[in-house]
């Protein structure tokens, strides 16, 4: 069983957790880390995980580097930096990390016949990391494969919804200010 934090509006913990599955089928506010990965090439790349077939949401849907549910009493970087390793096998530490910002997620849908209820507060970082898809260990429970992607492609393909994603514009947003 896995226990997260209820969180307010800002993030912080309200002192209550709750069961993960609880959080979804309910809608209660928690919190995640998100971590995207690039290299600069002949422009920047953008790695992007491709989620197992298994997962609870958006399975086989091309998402976020890595990213996970922060565990009740745990804080936002060392739980990156945790899904870093666990899903990427990628060893960093915390002054690795570059701050993107927070974002509050509210989504629903049916995924393998149950309704999901996304509520969540994000935070969202960026690793440069110049390494081939194939010196990555992939957790395969989470993750089906890895794929670099020029960065401003991604973008386009997100728009134009051309590969099956679950990647919020927001987000990339968020990097290219940091990028630019």
């Amino acid at each position: 069983m896995e226990w997260l934090d209820i969180v307010d509006e800002y993030g912080n913990p309200t002192g209550e957790k709750v069961e993960r599955s609880v959080a979804h089928s309910k809608g209660i506010l928690h919190r995640t880390a998100h971590v995207w990965l690039l290299r600069r090439r002949s422009g920047v790349e953008i790695l992007l995980q491709k989620r197992s077939q298994i997962k609870d949401s958006h399975p086989g849907c091309y998402d976020i580097s890595s990213a996970g549910h922060i565990p009740a009493g745990v804080d936002f970087i060392p739980s990156a930096l945790r899904e870093l390793e666990e899903e990427l096998g990628v060893q960093a530490k915390a002054e690795d990390l570059l701050y993107c910002g927070q974002r509050k997620i509210h989504y629903e849908n049916y995924f393998h016949g149950k309704y999901f209820i996304d509520n969540q507060i994000s935070n969202v970082y960026v690793l440069w990391l110049d390494r081939e898809e194939e010196q990555f260990t992939l957790q395969k429970e989470e993750v089906e494969a890895v794929r670099w992607m020029d960065f401003a492609e991604c973008v386009k393909a997100v728009a134009e919804n051309t590969i099956e994603n679950c990647i919020v514009m927001e987000e990339l947003e968020m990097i290219n200010s940091l990028i630019s």
